[in-house]
């Protein structure tokens, strides 16, 4: 792992990057402070500020100042925590996915959209490693992951759901948020343990289903919820793995009306300091919660842009409606 230098001027008064660190990864003031947290700010030594002049870091107004000097891992905090290039899938002759090449940004809300048949899921299941691509390459967080299988990609941080709602029946809601929460206990093939070993787990497992609330739902077996809770049960286990990237797929299919407004605004919700990748047939969830689309047609990028650039693409009105005239409906 590589390594690099910060400075922070007695803890108090903001981080500089010193040259050093710029020349390994440019990153902005508050990620270094926020990296500086999360490795716990593990100094390597304390410098004045006419020696801190000498490493490249500004001058001090008061001279007694100092500056303490630290060592951190390098984290990837590239703009783009999901890439594809040229990605293809091809079934026996068949072209499903071809030649994408896909860009989501860090915090953003990004929604994958098409037609029928135009290789949303399949794109979902290259980049999740269900389906293994004919070429191309996916990178995550700067990573290589084109070769890695579900489980490891799951293990980095991509955590997706399906199109079907994907619940333990049997168990309760409460239950069942806690299946995700045990992967960080290390005891997930615990088999033969007392369920009661796991109470330690419903402090978070309460939290995580007020996030989507649930709260009230959490002694009822997930067999008797309405679907639409079940989706937002779904959403409360992804977020009990702790995903930087969530990936959704057609998180409202099926819903009433009232349904797919109560999981838009979740999906808004639960996105706050996250990134999310969604498949999604409904134009006003879409219109109102994707910061960015990618518009797919014969599994190849048609368009891309924000909602009110895509809705009024000639090219995407064909694909959808047939007519280049006129705009896709949705919220505006």
């Amino acid at each position: 792992m590589e390594y690099f230098p910060i400075a922070n001027q007695n803890g108090m008064a903001g981080s500089y990057c010193n040259p050093i660190a710029r020349s390994v990864r440019s990153m902005s003031f508050n990620a270094i402070s926020k990296l500086m947290y999360l490795t716990s700010n593990l100094s390597l030594w304390g410098c004045s500020s006419r020696q801190g002049q000498a490493y490249g870091l500004p001058r001090m107004q008061r001279q007694d100042s100092f500056y303490m000097l630290y060592w951190i891992p390098v984290i990837d905090m590239s703009e783009y925590i999901l890439e594809t290039q040229h990605l293809a899938k091809e079934f026996r002759g068949f072209v499903a996915v071809s030649d994408v090449n896909l860009r989501v940004q860090r915090g953003n809300i990004h929604a994958l959209i098409g037609p029928n048949g135009a290789g949303k899921t399949t794109c979902f299941n290259l980049l999740t490693k269900f389906l293994t691509p004919t070429a191309g390459k996916i990178f995550f967080s700067g990573k290589e992951i084109t070769h890695d299988k579900p489980a490891q990609i799951a293990r980095q941080g991509i955590i997706r759901s399906f199109q079907i709602s994907a619940v333990f029946p049997q168990l309760t809601v409460l239950e069942n948020v806690r299946i995700g929460l045990q992967r960080s206990t290390g005891q997930s093939y615990h088999f033969w343990r007392s369920g009661a070993s796991l109470a330690h787990l419903n402090e978070a497992a309460y939290g995580l289903l007020e996030q989507v609330d649930l709260v009230e739902f959490a002694q009822v077996h997930t067999i008797n919820l309405p679907y639409g809770r079940k989706r937002a049960l779904e959403i409360a286990t992804t977020l009990a793995m702790e995903p930087e990237l969530m990936l959704l797929d057609e998180p409202t299919q099926g819903m009433g009306h009232e349904d797919v407004n109560r999981v838009t605004q979740l999906i808004k919700k639960v996105s706050a300091g996250r990134t999310i990748l969604m498949v999604e047939h409904n134009m006003n969830v879409v219109s109102q919660i994707a910061d960015k689309i990618t518009v797919l047609a014969r599994g190849a990028v048609l368009a891309e842009g924000n909602y009110a650039q895509v809705s009024r693409n000639a090219d995407v009105m064909q694909a959808y409606m047939g007519t280049t005239s006129g705009e896709l409906e949705g919220a505006h």
